[in-house]
């Protein structure tokens, strides 16, 4: 703005002297400082500029916060108790686990066993023989 006006007094004094070699400048910020209306507008203005300002931060903040509910929300969505990752598990995996399960049924019915432990679940083990491990034998009769 001080180049504005710097270069608008300049053109005025060089157009209506073109005759006369006498040159000025002014500072137009040391002006507009020395006047009160222009303090108060710049206060206004500077107002205006925070209101504003807050205004967009607390949008922000907003929209951080919103898209972290709606990113909650998606996650439980797909990965929560009865997500999609269950449903998708359920169709998918259940199917396979209900055959492996049938399997054992049979074989424990065909050597008449009275329990079968499943060696990867939680279920301690201290000691296992090898030979009473019927797994391939649980694929063989699914087929496998």
């Amino acid at each position: 703005m001080k180049k504005i006006f710097l270069i608008l007094a300049v053109s005025f004094l060089t157009i209506t002297n073109s005759n006369a070699q006498k040159f000025a400048y002014v500072d137009t910020d040391y002006i507009l400082n020395k006047i009160p209306e222009f303090r108060q507008a710049q206060d206004k203005l500077d107002a205006f500029s925070a209101d504003w300002q807050k205004e967009i931060e607390n949008k922000k903040e907003e929209a951080i916060f919103k898209k972290g509910d709606e990113v909650i929300k998606l996650q439980q969505k797909y990965f929560g108790q009865e997500g999609d990752l269950y449903v998708k598990r359920q169709e998918l995996i259940r199917p396979i686990q209900d055959k492996i399960h049938d399997a054992i049924q049979q074989l424990a019915a065909n050597n008449k066993y009275q329990v079968i432990f499943d060696s990867s679940s939680d279920l301690i083990m201290l000691y296992k023989n090898d030979n009473l491990d019927k797994s391939d034998k649980v694929l063989e009769l699914m087929g496998y």
